[in-house]
C-alpha cells in the first residue's frame, strides 16, 4: 500500500477525512488488511468539500462525507463517523462527540466536559462504548456501510499519550489500560475504527483492490 502518492497503475482510494490522527489509523488498519490500493487524503485534493455532519446516525454521517468526497474527487471514498456514547449521559455524546463541548474537534475540551459531567457517577455505572460505520462509496453512487463497536468504561482521570479524542478516558472490557495507553496495533484490534475497517476492507479489495 502507497500514501499519497499520484498516478499509477495501483487502484487510488481517498479516505475522507482532514483528521490527520485517524488518517494515520485508518491507513495503518487498511494496510494491516492487506488492501493493496493507493490510499490518499484530503490534502491530496485541493478544495475538497467540509461536509457538514448533519446525519442523526453515525452511518448517515459517513455515507454523507463518502458521497460528497467520491463526486469531488472522482475517485472511490471512504468515509467514518466515530464517537462515544455514554450509557450514564443516555447514549450521548454519540453523534456529537466531536463537537459535545461547543466547538468542533477540540478534543481536551470535550473530553473534561464528559467527565465533569459523570464526576458523581459510580464506577459500576461508567460503562460506555465506542461505536464507528466506515462507508465505502464508488464514483458511480454504489455504497456499502460496516460498522464496529468496543465496549468498555470509562476512567477518572486522562492516561495516556497514543490516540486521540476520547481515548485517553476509555477502558475496553478486560484491560487495564486506556486505547491512549495500547500500542496502535494492539489498539486497531480491537477498536471500533478496526472492526469496522477490517469489516469494509473485503469490499474495497473485491470492487477496487
Amino acid at each position: 500500500m502507497t500514501v499519497g502518492s499520484q498516478a499509477g497503475s495501483t487502484p487510488g482510494l481517498v479516505l475522507a477525512t482532514a483528521n490527520q490522527h485517524k488518517l494515520i489509523e485508518l491507513t495503518r488498519i487498511l494496510a494491516a488488511s492487506h488492501v493493496d490500493v493507493d490510499v490518499r487524503g484530503l490534502a491530496d485534493f485541493p478544495g475538497a468539500p467540509e461536509v457538514q455532519e448533519t446525519g442523526s446516525t453515525f452511518a448517515e454521517n459517513a455515507l454523507l462525507k463518502a458521497h460528497a468526497v467520491a463526486a469531488f474527487t472522482g475517485l472511490p471514498a471512504v468515509a467514518d463517523d466515530s464517537g462515544l456514547c455514554v450509557d450514564a449521559l443516555n447514549g450521548m455524546p454519540g453523534v456529537l462527540s466531536a463537537r459535545w463541548s461547543g466547538r468542533h474537534g477540540d478534543d481536551a475540551a470535550n473530553l473534561r466536559l464528559v467527565l465533569a459531567q459523570i464526576s458523581d457517577v459510580p464506577e459500576e455505572r461508567r460503562g460506555a462504548q465506542f461505536v464507528c460505520a466506515a462507508a465505502l462509496v464508488l464514483p458511480d453512487g454504489q455504497e456499502h456501510v460496516s460498522e464496529g463497536v468496543v465496549r468498555g468504561s470509562l476512567a477518572r482521570e486522562p492516561r495516556g499519550q497514543n490516540g486521540f479524542g476520547y481515548d485517553p478516558i476509555f477502558l475496553p472490557v478486560n484491560s487495564t489500560l486506556t486505547t491512549a495507553e495500547m500500542d496502535p496495533a494492539d489498539k486497531d484490534k480491537i477498536s471500533h475504527r478496526g472492526r469496522a475497517l477490517r469489516a469494509l476492507a473485503p469490499v474495497i479489495a473485491a470492487l477496487i483492490g
